[in-house]
């Protein structure tokens, strides 16, 4: 299902979701099960939120070169390149025979987002820039008239980033109704936990102007509520907060303090992918 107008989204049940974040899991665990270590984790845990995004919200269609209407996503966290992959090839944009490339040498879809891979709007990795070239592009389309929206996905260890809080303040300042951030908060960065206190995230994000919602982001029908609640504010930037667990879907992966970047003996793939299918149910 591709969503093209706003008036869809009702058509699109929270079974439906669940079934393609399940979907996106797997496909995830399909990638990832050859290379032995990955950003794995982190895919997990948002794949609930890109199901709502992708199949509810966004205006999105696989000939997005050529709709200048389209919404735009933008992956600030570049090295949860895997779960954009596994969304861009449930909705046609890569075949099979590019998602088995993923993260060998040559291939278009490395293990951190660059803007050369159809579907991918920025280059990703970096991270602190997604939230800015989000901005950007907000203020453009309501320069152009365009009717078109951005959202821009980023982790709660961007906001440690300057830069990041520079774009909010942007943002709200500008009041750039047509700009939507999904903050992933799971609470780790690259070597642990959070280095920087940061909480109250939403009060600070509310301080610079911005219409705030805080959910679990591995519940389907949070977000969907939280998403139709902040719809309700056409006159300011829009922040979702998404409480997320990294390795949702894997008992296994759930239970790992080191998350960030996760390394899988040999032959413990088939153990987690068994995981993942039984606690489905």
């Amino acid at each position: 299902m591709t969503i093209t107008d706003v008036g869809d989204r009702t058509a699109v049940t929270g079974h439906e979701l669940r079934d393609r974040a399940f979907r996106l899991r797997q496909r995830m665990m399909a990638m990832a099960a050859d290379k032995g270590e990955g950003y794995i984790a982190q895919g997990l845990g948002i794949a609930d939120l890109l199901a709502v995004a992708y199949f509810r919200q966004l205006r999105f269609d696989p000939a997005w070169p050529d709709w200048p209407e389209r919404d735009r996503f933008v992956l600030s966290t570049g090295h949860y390149s895997i779960a954009m992959y596994a969304v861009l090839a449930e909705l046609g944009v890569l075949s099979e025979e590019d998602i088995a490339t993923y993260g060998l040498n040559g291939s278009d879809l490395p293990m951190s987002t660059f803007d050369e891979t159809p579907g991918v709007e920025i280059t990703g990795g970096s991270l602190g820039h997604g939230l800015g070239q989000g901005v950007g592009m907000a203020l453009g389309l309501r320069l152009d008239g365009s009717p078109a929206r951005v959202m821009v996905e980023l982790s709660d260890g961007e906001l440690q980033e300057g830069s990041t809080w520079e774009a909010a303040m942007s943002a709200g300042s500008f009041a750039l109704a047509n700009l939507t951030a999904v903050v992933d908060c799971n609470g780790i960065q690259a070597d642990g936990p959070m280095v920087l206190a940061m909480e109250p995230v939403a009060d600070k994000w509310r301080a610079f102007g911005w219409a705030v919602e805080e959910v679990d982001g591995n519940d389907i029908d949070q977000l969907c509520r939280a998403f139709d609640a902040l719809d309700a504010h056409p006159d300011r930037p829009k922040v979702l907060i998404a409480r997320t667990t990294p390795g949702c879907g894997i008992p296994t992966l759930m239970a790992r303090e080191r998350a960030h970047f996760v390394r899988v003996a040999e032959g413990e793939w088939a153990s987690l992918i068994e995981e993942l299918e039984a606690a489905r149910g």
